[in-house]
């Protein structure tokens, strides 16, 4: 989500909306096929396949169980999945470039189940990559990881992004600015807002019953990007790799609850069947 989007849904509602076992159960339901589509596309991605052939692919998985790919037509965006490959930094649009051997590839997944929304997005290697690039997937899996596990009551959203950015840079990569978590639920993009840097104590606290995503994207060179004239697909400025994951949660009485973890153990690359 763009800060932008974000200050449009601040504007609509400035309460938080909490969320109680109905809600859980709802996007529990909805995380865990968005799981399971990101887990069937390991298979999927390789060296020729189309990103617009992954699109298909997860767009028809969706029909097949009663879903609703979130991203299509949102907004005037073409497709139901977003495709980033090496140098884009998210909100990429599949289309007919082949993956090739040694590419980095995000695919981020959002499907409506039963009106909930479950939103996940995970990095593929197509074949072998270079060790600079198994290394930023590995530093930006950890930095969500690091993030995912600062979320609790008590805690607050500052604490979340401190969490992400002084792991991250700390490896010696930025954190892109452009883009945050976003709350979510019955609605695609709503409050709270997770930034992906900041300090510990500051923003907003957490509490039981809130629903977001945290989705830090991390760049080998600097944390600058540029939008293309598609007006969707941002890139880094200087072209360097980026990387992004992604998770939904739910702050629960002394934690969180992630609701799109892998049901295989696939949540990073190497999958082992790729």
């Amino acid at each position: 989500m763009s800060n932008l989007e974000f200050a449009r849904a601040q504007a609509r509602d400035t309460k938080i909306q909490l969320h109680g076992p109905e809600a859980f159960a709802g996007m529990a339901r909805a995380g865990r096929l968005v799981a399971e589509a990101l887990d069937l596309l390991v298979d999927e991605v390789k060296p020729g396949v189309t990103t617009e052939a992954l699109d298909r692919f997860v767009h028809d998985f969706a029909m097949d169980h009663g879903a609703v790919p979130a991203p299509l037509n949102y907004r005037g965006f073409p497709k139901s999945i977003c495709t980033s490959l090496n140098h884009v930094v998210c909100h990429g649009i599949p289309g007919p470039r082949a993956l090739k051997e040694g590419d980095t590839l995000n695919i981020d997944v959002t499907l409506i189940v039963d009106g909930w929304h479950g939103d996940s997005s995970r990095m593929y290697a197509v074949g072998r990559i270079p060790r600079a690039a198994e290394r930023l997937l590995e530093v930006t899996h950890n930095a969500l990881m690091r993030g995912v596990a600062a979320t609790r009551p008590g805690a607050t959203t500052g604490d979340i992004g401190a969490a992400i950015q002084i792991y991250a840079e700390g490896e010696r990569c930025s954190v892109v600015r452009d883009f945050c978590g976003h709350g979510l639920g019955r609605v695609f993009h709503d409050r709270p807002n997770i930034l992906h840097y900041g300090e510990p104590g500051e923003g907003l606290p957490l509490k039981p019953g809130m629903l977001f995503t945290i989705e830090p994207m991390i760049n080998l060179g600097k944390p600058h990007v540029k939008i293309l004239s598609d007006g969707w697909t941002a890139v880094t400025r200087d072209r360097s790799l980026s990387a992004q994951f992604e998770h939904t949660v739910g702050v629960t009485e002394t934690g969180c609850e992630v609701f799109t973890l892998s049901p295989l153990g696939l949540d990073r690359p190497p999958y082992g069947r790729q």
